[in-house]
């Protein structure tokens, strides 16, 4: 039985990465979320609507087929949020970080994912809505129907 076992030891990772990136993400600037903003280089990022954390994603120009870059990927957002409702890009915030290893990206996204519980990344307001484009599906994601387009 390992919990009994007083010499027993299990180095808990997740916790260690966790920490290490909440604080540094956390000592980062925060930027208005606009065109252009971001280095063209695989990170992390958090966006903020209204001063909450609501959405963190991920950038990873090495390991994906559309090379995306932290640049990219905001801008891309900046598309999504540009002509809705409820919601104006003077709303919205930023800040990033950057890894020379891919692996990285994705262990600091699953930690802050982990750490923050940001409600948009259950909502749809990523580049994947789950079922959506599927013969016979329409659905509308949660996001879409908070913030739908203007006509």
């Amino acid at each position: 039985m390992t919990g009994d076992n007083p010499h027993y030891f299990d180095f808990d990772l997740d916790r260690g990465i966790r920490s290490q990136v909440v604080e540094k993400l956390e000592l980062s600037p925060i930027f208005p979320l606009a065109r252009g903003v971001g280095p063209g280089e695989s990170g992390i990022y958090a966006l903020y609507f209204r001063d909450a954390l609501v959405y963190i994603g991920k950038a990873s120009k090495g390991t994906t087929k559309s090379k995306r870059t932290l640049r990219g990927r905001l801008s891309e957002h900046v598309s999504k949020i540009s002509g809705r409702r409820n919601i104006s890009l003077d709303d919205m915030k930023c800040r990033y970080l950057t890894f020379s290893s891919e692996w990285w990206v994705f262990a600091a996204e699953f930690a802050l994912m982990t750490h923050y519980r940001p409600i948009w990344n259950e909502s749809g307001f990523g580049s994947k809505v789950p079922g959506v484009g599927r013969p016979g599906t329409h659905r509308v994601s949660r996001w879409n129907e908070e913030f739908p387009k203007i006509d």
